[in-house]
């Protein structure tokens, strides 16, 4: 059995190509330290940076992060603002690691939605890793899989107005083909940290067969790991996608 020189424990053949992750428990995390909320967004960040070293140390492809959900404009003003100062902060603070790891950055969402500054800083991170190829970060912002879906029966509705397509035609390929996730493949492995056990609004149609982990782990406490108890208890189930065991094991 193929093993991973750092990580022994895990079967190289059966890695997760593409992980998502709820990163959930910052503000919990904070409260529990006796601090404003946003201390704990900005020790969630190191989490990521840990979590995405993991990730392309053992060979994941593709980790998507569930940074800011389009409920999360609900949350007060105060706490939205310093968010998106963190987010520009913390995307030109890591580009250097990025570059470093091979970390190829991307975006996912209703980018137009966010602040000037966000959206550029983005965009130059985007632009500056758009060649490495060892992980893909895709972050998640301002981001809801309702809304994905809606965007994705409107382009389909059109096409089938402007005749390019029979509503007949209308298949899982061709509505997965007008999501915004499009150029991705769909999640093998979904976490949750913080120890809700929900989905909330995230990538609603790409895990119909994702395996879902959670732990009680606050986001801000997860190292790589905790990342890595939650491969082992990947790579610890039987994937069927519907079908018996029999079918699966000839």
């Amino acid at each position: 059995m193929e093993q991973i020189t750092n990580y022994p424990q895990i079967q190289a053949n059966r890695i997760p190509k593409h992980v998502a992750i709820i990163m959930d428990g910052n503000g919990r995390w904070a409260k529990k330290q006796g601090l404003m909320r946003i201390f704990g967004h900005r020790r969630g960040v190191d989490a990521v940076r840990g979590a995405i070293e993991f990730a392309a140390e053992v060979g994941i492809e593709y980790v998507t992060m569930y940074a800011f959900s389009t409920e999360n404009w609900n949350r007060p003003a105060i706490e939205v603002n310093a968010l998106m100062q963190l987010l520009v902060d913390s995307v030109e603070k890591e580009l250097p690691a990025l570059m470093k790891n091979g970390i190829r950055l991307k975006t996912l969402g209703n980018i137009a939605e966010l602040p000037g500054n966000c959206a550029a800083q983005l965009k130059k991170a985007e632009e500056k890793t758009k060649d490495n190829e060892k992980t893909t970060l895709v972050l998640a912002l301002s981001y809801s899989g309702r809304w994905d879906i809606i965007e994705a029966m409107k382009k389909i509705g059109n096409n089938i107005k402007e005749g390019k397509i029979q509503p007949n035609e209308v298949d899982d390929s061709v509505v997965s083909a007008a999501l915004n996730t499009a150029q991705y493949p769909d999640p093998d492995l979904l976490i949750r940290t913080s120890g809700e056990q929900r989905i909330s609004n995230f990538l609603l149609w790409e895990i119909a067969y994702s395996e879902v982990y959670f732990t009680d782990v606050l986001w801000p406490d997860f190292t790589k790991n905790h990342f890595l108890d939650a491969i082992l208890d990947y790579q610890s189930r039987e994937r069927r996608f519907g079908k018996t065991t029999e079918q699966i094991t000839k």
